[in-house]
């Protein structure tokens, strides 16, 4: 079974800046010297913006194209949110791109409301797909999708073996942040990659970050240092998780 090279890209988001942090996000992911797989953090280009319509002038294709390059480049699969517009309706919109051309998509289902998401953008009902790549299976969610434990549940018609979170979460709901990622591990018997921002927005929310990569016991492997602009990176053994739930089946003995 393939291995996966993993990096987890945490950095402090130039607010509504899209050009500024493509060109920061460049030079950082240079640095990056083998990988399978980079996440990025939640609308990674922007910020958790509410005012979408200030990119409505080519903004998707640019940040398409930006990702397209780095997946050719880095000979790897590249993954974040981003802003995005489909005829007049806005997503909040993941995407996941990898060098031989698949292009993945999921809108978030679960929009926060104490921000006023939802009066935004499109909730989006529609389950995450199963990202196929290197004989992994790969299972996106967004931010605030992490507190719904039923939109993750690897039931058999999903049976993934990666669980992505992109996230802006902030440092004083931190807590709940490394609590749910932990239950989410265990729970699914799965891996999980948690990508989040680090610095202030614009309404002076500050995020800690704590990005980290755990196995299928809730196990941290990976943990990049609070309110640091870092890339967490690790190896993800697909043999370990087979041999681990050949062990302890729980996932068959769900009703």
């Amino acid at each position: 079974m393939e291995n996966l090279h993993v990096s987890s890209v945490q950095f402090d988001i130039s607010w509504e800046n899209p050009d500024q942090n493509l060109t920061y996000l460049s030079q950082f992911i240079s640095t990056i010297e083998k990988t399978n797989v980079i996440v990025l953090p939640e609308m990674f280009s922007t910020g958790f913006s509410m005012t979408p319509q200030l990119f409505e002038n080519h903004h998707q294709e640019n940040i398409i194209s930006w990702m397209q390059n780095i997946a050719h480049t880095k000979q790897c699969a590249v993954c974040g949110s981003i802003i995005f517009k489909e005829k007049d309706t806005y997503y909040n919109r993941f995407l996941w791109i990898d060098e031989t051309g698949q292009k993945i998509y999921y809108n978030k289902t679960h929009l926060f409301s104490l921000a006023g998401e939802e009066k935004v953008y499109q909730k989006d009902t529609t389950v995450a797909p199963i990202i196929h790549y290197k004989e992994w299976k790969i299972y996106p969610q967004i931010c605030y999708d992490l507190r719904f434990p039923e939109s993750s549940r690897n039931i058999q018609t999903k049976n993934y073996d990666l669980l992505i979170y992109v996230a802006n979460w902030p440092e004083r709901r931190s807590y709940a942040w490394n609590t749910l990622l932990k239950a989410r591990a265990i729970e699914n018997l799965s891996y999980v990659i948690a990508t989040n921002r680090v610095g202030n927005d614009i309404n002076q929310v500050n995020h800690s970050g704590d990005s980290q990569i755990l196995n299928f016991e809730g196990n941290i492997l990976k943990l990049a240092e609070k309110n640091t602009i870092q890339i967490v990176q690790t190896l993800l053994s697909k043999t370990k998780l087979i041999q681990f739930r050949e062990k302890f089946s729980f996932l068959e003995d769900q009703i």
